[in-house]
C-alpha cells in the first residue's frame, strides 16, 4: 500500500485550516487553498497565534503552502490526499471535483469533510474513476484535539484507497477512525444534536436554570463540566440551526428528532443579537468586566436577560450523585430532567445500531471521541440498567427500541474469561477485537492481577518480559505510595521479575506532580523533618529508577508536571503521546524542582553539543525554563526544551503509546548498562551575580514579584555549585544536597506557603 507523502486541503476556513496543520504536525507537506486570494496565508498565520495551538510546533507551519484555487490548484496534481472542506453546498463541491479531476493523479484519494451530504448526492455525475477515489473524512474541531475521524465509504470505493487514508490517519494524525454508514449527521453529530436539541428543550419545559441543567448534564452524566449549555456556547449557537435544519431536510418523518426538535424563540433572539457564545457578544454564560473584576454571569432562561451565575441547589444531585437510576427517579425538577434526557438520548441510540453503525463499540467511541462524553450512550444504558431504561420508556408511554429489548436483563458490555465483549443485535456477544498495534492497559487489567498493588499504584505484566507501572492516585499526583512501589519494582526487576518496565497509565494526566496537600499538611503541623524525608526519599526512588539495571520507559499523556517532569527526566528513554505537556513548575508554589529535576535538565543543557561550550550558557537555560516553570504545549516542544530527548519518541494516536513504549523498553534491553554519573563545570559566584541581575531587571520592570526574586535566587545557588565558589568539578551527589538544603529553605518560607494553599484552593498560581 503506498504512503501519503503529500496532502491538499481546498478551503482554509477553520475547519480546512486545522486539518492542514494537522497533517503538517505529522511532519507531512500540504497545499492549502481556498478560492479568495490571501485568505490561505492569513489563516496560516493566524494559526500561530491561535491558543490552544493548532500546529504542534511553530516548525510545522512551513510545511503548509498556501495558494488560491484560481492559480494554484495544479498544486494538487502530486498529491496523494486531497481533502474538501468548502461550503457545504452539493453543487459547489461537484463543480469542484470536476476540476480535481482532471489535475489529479490516478490513484490519489479525493475525500470531503462534509458532516451533512450524502455521499451518493456528492458523486453524482463523476466519473467511476473519481467515484472509486472518494470518500467521506469527517474531522471534528480542532482537528489536532478532537481524537475522532468519522469515514465513509460508497459502493464504488476502491478498498485500498479507503485503507491508504484510514491508516494515515490513524498512525500519522493521531485518529480513531469509525467507520459510519452513510446516513443523515452519521454516528456523534445525529446523536449529538438530539442530545443537545433535549437538554434545551427540557430545561425550558422544566424551569430549571442554565446552571442546574449543565450539573445534572454533566459530570454525574460523564459529560464535561460544560453540560448542555456551556458546549453550545464552546461550539456557537449560530451552528445548531444549521445541523438541525440538515437533519430536518434528509431525516425521515418518522425519526424521534422530527418529534424532538423545537425552534427555540430564546435562542433564535439570542444569535439575532449576536450572542452566539464564546466567540460572539457572550452565550448562555458571559463574563462582565468592570476594570480588573470579571463577574461570571448566566442568562435567565425564561426572560433571557443576564443575571449574577447562581449555584445549583438540587436535592437530586446531593442525594443521588453519579448514581444514573437514582437521579433520574427523584422527584424534583433536577431528576425529571435527568430521566427525560436520558430516555430521549439513550433510546435514539439504541434505535440507531445497526443503521449509523455495525455495533455499539463504535457508536460510543464516537460520543467519547467527538462529544468527550467519559462513556459511550450503550456504556450509559449500562450504568443505568437497560432492563431499567426499558422499564421507564413503558412506564411512560414510549416505545422501546428492539435491540433494548433483546438485550433483555442482560447488560451491552461484558468480560468473559478477561475478555471484553459486545452485544451484537444478532443477540449474541462478540469479543472486542483491537487493531494490530494497538495495546490497552484497560485490557491487561480485565485479564491479569497485578504483580504487585498499593493505594496509589499498580505494577502489571504486559507480556515479553516487560512491566507497567500504573499510577493510581488522584490526578496522578505522585505520594509516599507511588515513591514505595516504585522501590519494590526495581527491587523486582533486580530479582529477574521483568527485563525492562514501562511507566504509563491510562489516566487524562500522566501526573500533575507531588501531592500538595501532603506538604502543606506536615508544614502546618511542622513537621520539617517529615518533608525533608519525604525529599530525600524521592531523590533516592527516582536515582535508583534512572540507576536500575534494567531500562525504564516512560510513556506519558497530558500533563506531567513536576514531578511528574521529574519521572520522564529520569528514564532511560520516553516514548511521548504528542499532545503531552510537561515542564518544572515549582516555582508557580514558591519551590525548586527537588527530586532531581533541578540537577538533570542542568546535565542536559551542559552536554549538549549545539549548546555553545562553557558553563555559563547551560547554567543560563536551565535557569530561564525552571524559573519561568515553562510547560511544553506538545511533546516537540518538550524536545526544544530538552524535557525530553531528542532521540525520545513521538506517538500521535493515543492508543497506540503503551504498544510503541514497550518496543522501544525491548529495543534498549540488549547490552543495557545504566549511564554513568557525570561532573559538571559550573560557574559559582559569578554566575549567581549574573542571574541576579538578571532577576533585578524583571523585579524592575514588574515581571517578577517580591517572592519570585527568592525563589530565583534560591535556584541560583543549584545551578551555580553552591554559596561557595567551586574549586574543582561538581558532582551529582553535591547538586542533589544543594537540592534539598533550597527546598527546605523555601518550603519554611511563609510566601511559599502562601503560594501552595492557594494553589490548593483555587488551582491558580498566587502572584505574591
Amino acid at each position: 500500500m503506498s504512503e501519503i507523502r503529500k496532502a491538499a486541503v481546498i478551503g482554509a476556513g477553520v475547519m480546512g485550516a486545522g486539518i492542514a496543520a494537522q497533517i503538517a504536525n505529522a511532519g507531512v507537506p500540504v497545499v492549502l487553498l481556498d478560492l479568495v486570494p490571501g485568505f490561505a496565508a492569513a489563516a496560516v498565520e493566524k494559526l500561530l497565534k491561535t491558543e490552544p495551538a493548532a500546529f504542534m510546533h511553530k516548525r510545522h507551519a512551513k510545511l503548509v503552502t498556501p495558494g488560491n484555487l484560481e492559480t494554484d490548484l495544479g498544486l494538487v496534481a502530486d498529491c496523494d490526499w486531497i481533502i474538501e472542506a468548502i461550503i457545504e453546498r452539493p453543487d459547489a463541491k461537484r463543480a469542484l471535483y470536476e476540476k480535481l479531476q482532471a489535475l489529479r493523479k490516478p490513484g490519489s484519494v479525493v475525500s470531503s469533510n462534509t458532516s451533512t451530504i450524502p455521499l451518493d448526492d456528492l458523486i453524482t455525475g463523476l466519473p467511476p474513476e473519481f467515484a472509486a477515489d472518494f470518500m467521506i473524512t469527517h474531522f471534528f474541531n480542532p482537528p489536532r484535539y478532537m481524537r475522532l475521524l468519522e469515514t465513509v465509504v460508497g459502493p464504488a470505493t476502491n478498498a485500498e484507497s479507503a485503507a491508504r487514508v484510514t491508516a494515515f490517519a490513524d498512525h500519522r494524525l493521531g485518529k480513531t477512525t469509525i467507520a459510519c454508514k452513510d446516513t443523515p449527521g452519521f454516528i456523534a453529530n445525529r446523536i449529538g444534536t438530539l442530545w443537545l436539541s433535549a437538554g434545551v428543550r427540557h430545561a425550558i419545559d422544566l424551569g430549571l436554570t442554565v446552571e442546574e441543567a449543565d450539573a445534572i448534564a454533566g459530570r454525574p452524566m460523564g459529560v464535561p463540566k460544560t453540560g448542555i449549555f456551556g458546549l453550545i456556547d464552546l461550539v456557537g449557537l449560530d451552528l445548531m440551526p444549521l445541523v438541525a435544519g440538515s437533519l430536518l431536510r434528509t431525516l425521515p418523518k418518522s425519526d424521534a428528532y422530527h418529534a424532538l426538535h423545537r425552534d427555540e424563540p430564546l435562542t433564535q433572539r439570542m444569535i439575532a443579537e449576536g450572542r452566539t457564545g464564546r466567540k460572539g457578544k457572550g452565550g448562555f454564560y458571559t463574563m462582565k468586566r468592570d476594570g480588573a473584576a470579571r463577574t461570571k454571569l448566566s442568562i435567565d432562561l425564561a426572560t433571557g436577560d443576564y443575571r449574577p451565575e447562581q449555584k445549583p441547589r438540587l436535592a437530586s444531585l446531593d442525594e443521588a450523585g453519579r448514581e444514573l437510576s437514582k437521579l433520574a427517579d427523584h422527584p424534583d425538577r433536577g431528576g425529571k430532567y435527568a430521566r427525560a434526557l436520558l430516555l430521549d438520548t439513550l433510546s435514539y441510540a439504541a434505535s440507531l445500531v445497526p443503521e449509523i453503525a455495525d455495533d455499539i463499540e463504535a457508536v460510543d467511541a464516537a460520543m467519547r471521541l467527538g462529544y468527550n462524553w467519559k462513556d459511550g450512550p450503550f456504556a450509559l444504558i449500562d450504568r443505568v440498567g437497560p432492563a431499567w431504561l426499558a422499564a421507564a420508556l413503558r412506564a411512560d408511554g414510549r416505545e422501546v427500541p428492539k435491540f433494548l429489548d433483546l438485550v433483555g436483563q442482560g447488560k451491552f458490555y461484558r468480560t468473559d474469561n478477561g475478555q471484553l465483549q459486545i452485544f451484537g443485535t444478532d443477540g449474541q456477544y462478540h469479543n472486542v477485537v483491537r487493531a494490530p498495534g494497538v495495546l490497552l492497559l484497560a485490557d491487561i487489567k480485565r485479564r491479569s492481577k497485578p504483580l504487585a498493588k498499593n493505594g496509589s499504584a499498580s505494577l502489571w505484566d504486559i507480556g515479553d518480559d516487560v512491566a507497567c507501572l500504573e499510577f493510581t492516585s488522584k490526578m496522578n499526583s505522585l505520594d509516599p505510595d507511588i515513591m514505595a512501589l516504585i522501590s519494590r519494582a526495581i527491587t523486582m526487576g533486580k530479582k529477574g521479575a521483568f527485563k525492562a518496565l514501562v511507566i504509563y497509565n491510562e489516566g487524562s494526566q500522566f501526573s500533575v506532580g507531588a501531592n500538595l496537600g501532603l506538604a502543606i499538611f506536615a508544614a502546618n503541623i511542622a513537621a520539617w523533618g517529615e518533608i525533608e524525608n519525604l525529599v530525600e526519599a524521592g531523590q533516592k526512588t527516582y536515582r535508583a529508577l534512572r540507576d536500575a539495571p534494567f531500562p525504564v520507559v516512560s510513556a506519558p499523556s497530558g500533563m506531567a508536571l513536576g514531578g511528574g517532569c521529574e519521572v520522564l527526566l529520569h528514564s532511560d528513554a520516553v516514548q511521548a503521546h504528542a499532545e503531552t505537556y510537561t515542564g518544572l513548575v515549582e516555582v508557580g508554589v514558591g519551590l525548586i524542582p527537588g527530586w532531581g529535576g533541578t540537577t538533570t535538565l542542568l546535565k542536559r543543557w551542559a552536554a549538549n553539543k549545539k549548546f555553545p561550550r562553557g558553563p555559563m550558557p547551560a547554567v543560563s537555560k536551565a535557569f530561564e525554563i525552571i524559573s519561568t516553570a515553562q510547560v511544553s504545549k506538545s511533546a516537540a516542544e518538550a524536545q526544544d526544551l530538552l524535557l525530553l530527548k531528542p532521540t525520545d519518541g513521538i506517538t500521535m494516536n493515543r492508543d497506540r503509546l503503551l504498544a510503541d513504549a514497550k518496543a522501544k523498553a525491548l529495543s534498549l534491553v540488549e547490552g543495557y548498562a545504566p549511564p554513568e554519573p557525570v561532573t559538571l563545570k559550573l560557574p559559582g559566584a559569578a554566575g549567581r551575580a549574573a542571574l541576579k541581575m538578571a532577576v533585578d531587571g524583571f523585579a524592575a520592570t514588574g515581571k517578577a514579584t517580591p517572592h519570585d526574586v527568592v525563589v530565583c535566587e534560591a535556584l541560583a545557588q543549584i545551578l551555580t555549585g553552591g554559596p561557595a565558589d567551586p574549586i574543582e568539578d561538581t558532582t551529582e551527589d553535591k547538586l542533589y544536597a544543594l537540592e534539598r538544603s533550597v527546598f527546605m529553605q523555601l518550603v519554611r518560607h511563609p510566601a511559599s506557603l502562601a503560594r501552595i494553599e492557594h494553589m490548593l484552593e483555587s488551582g491558580k498560581p498566587l502572584r505574591n
